[in-house]
């Protein structure tokens, strides 16, 4: 296992530009809307070499606008702004940014003339209050805006450079991709570059456990983690004096944190494992087939969120009862009186059963008591038994005891079941 990195070679001491996000809106601090805008954002500024240092949020108020934007123009070189730019007499943020940098506002004609030809598109009139989206402060630049009446603008306020676009998620993507990230890509001084690997199988405090000691190993990198359950996303970040020298370093701590998860890693990208075990099948030209009780189809449900799975997923059979189980999968009424619904043996027979019902070349299968009731000394609530049967003949089994409410059990049960069929396609799904 490689420790060490060349990190002598490099010139850590990067100058990397500091950003700030804000959005603006009554309706995301009420609840009412997620602020999906700075999530987005916060990933496409990194991109571009950007290290957000904070991301806040405000609503319609005048001052705690104009207050915002000083605190963050004291923050940061770059500000991006997200929202109030709309027509209505709560969409104040020009006015704030005026307010802000101590100027006045401006109208202007060219951008009038475009909001008034985005209402001819639908065959609409505009109104006269749609003119104030064409009101600026003094000395903004404009941001036209192609796909909405909208337009965003961009202007020094104290010593921040700052992006005000709409708020409308696909209009304010629009004009960071059109004006914002050309910019900010120019600016950029230093490297800084960010790798993710995607796990399965453990905790987050475990997979800490185990990279404890890659920063200090590799001088300019930081590691970050993010559970989204049941998976946990590691982020390899590295800064260095050159995109490139952050790149070599990147790669060189993420190859070194891979190797210290081994096969809890399924991806290196950001990536869910329905998905991988998709492309996995999809690759080694496989089709697959599911049959699930405690489950009740979720197993299912996670492959088909994969757009084009048709090409892969054939068959899924919920078979919660006993009754079920025999009729539709064939399950032998011996197997359940002997060995019961949840046992190494019904999920075999469920497995083979499902595989003779289609053209699949795989057929997994779970069964098993996911809870709060139902549980027993010699049959806990939590125990699953899993089997993947293939053409040949061959079943794999897997038993677990899985910890949590119902809905944890169910989601890691069907975790399982895609990790078994990711590595029936060919191991633990990398690349």
């Amino acid at each position: 296992m490689t420790l060490g990195f060349a990190a002598n070679n490099l010139h850590i001491r990067s100058v990397i530009v500091q950003g700030q996000i804000l959005t603006i809106g009554t309706e995301l601090t009420r609840g009412e809307l997620a602020d999906t805008n700075g999530a987005w954002l916060a990933a496409e500024m990194l991109a571009c070499g950007i290290e957000v240092t904070g991301l806040g949020t405000v609503d319609d108020d005048e001052g705690r606008i104009v207050e915002a934007i000083l605190r963050t123009a004291g923050l940061a070189e770059v500000v991006v702004v997200t929202g109030g730019l709309g027509p209505t007499t709560d969409d104040l943020t020009a006015a704030c940014a005026a307010r802000a940098a101590g100027v006045g506002m401006w109208k202007d004609a060219a951008s009038i003339e475009a909001i008034r030809d985005r209402f001819r598109l639908v065959g609409l009139e505009m109104t006269p209050n749609n003119e104030k989206q064409a009101i600026f402060p003094g000395g903004a630049e404009v941001l036209p805006n192609p796909v909405g009446t909208a337009p965003g603008f961009a202007m020094a306020i104290g010593r921040a450079r700052f992006f005000f676009l709409p708020g409308v998620p696909f209009e304010m993507k629009r004009l960071f991709l059109d004006h914002v990230a050309p910019w900010l890509r120019s600016r950029r001084t230093g490297g800084m570059v960010q790798k993710v690997l995607r796990c399965f199988g453990t905790g987050e405090s475990n997979i800490g456990a185990k990279l404890e000691g890659v920063e200090a190993a590799f001088p300019g990198v930081t590691i970050g983690y993010r559970a989204t359950f049941p998976e946990i996303e590691v982020k390899v970040l590295a800064r260095a004096g050159t995109p490139e020298e952050a790149e070599a370093l990147c790669r060189a701590a993420t190859a070194e944190a891979r190797s210290r998860l081994g096969d809890l890693v399924f991806a290196d990208r950001p990536a869910r494992l329905a998905e991988v075990v998709g492309e996995r099948l999809r690759k080694a030209g496989k089709r697959l087939a599911i049959a699930e009780s405690c489950t009740g189809g979720l197993i299912a449900h996670l492959v088909t969120q994969v757009p084009g799975s048709s090409d892969y997923f054939l068959l899924g059979a919920v078979t919660y009862s006993n009754e079920s189980k025999e009729r539709i999968l064939g399950v032998r009424h011996e197997t359940l009186e002997a060995h019961g619904a949840v046992s190494a043996e019904t999920a075999a027979e469920m497995a083979t059963g499902c595989l003779a019902l289609c053209d699949a070349d795989l057929a997994v299968s779970v069964t098993g008591i996911a809870g709060p009731g139902g549980g027993s000394a010699d049959k806990p609530v939590g125990l699953i038994f899993l089997a993947l049967a293939d053409r040949s003949g061959k079943i794999v089994h897997h038993q677990r005891t899985l910890r949590g409410d119902r809905f944890r059990i169910q989601m890691l049960a069907a975790y399982v079941a895609l990790r078994m069929v990711l590595i029936a396609c060919g191991g633990e799904g990398l690349r």
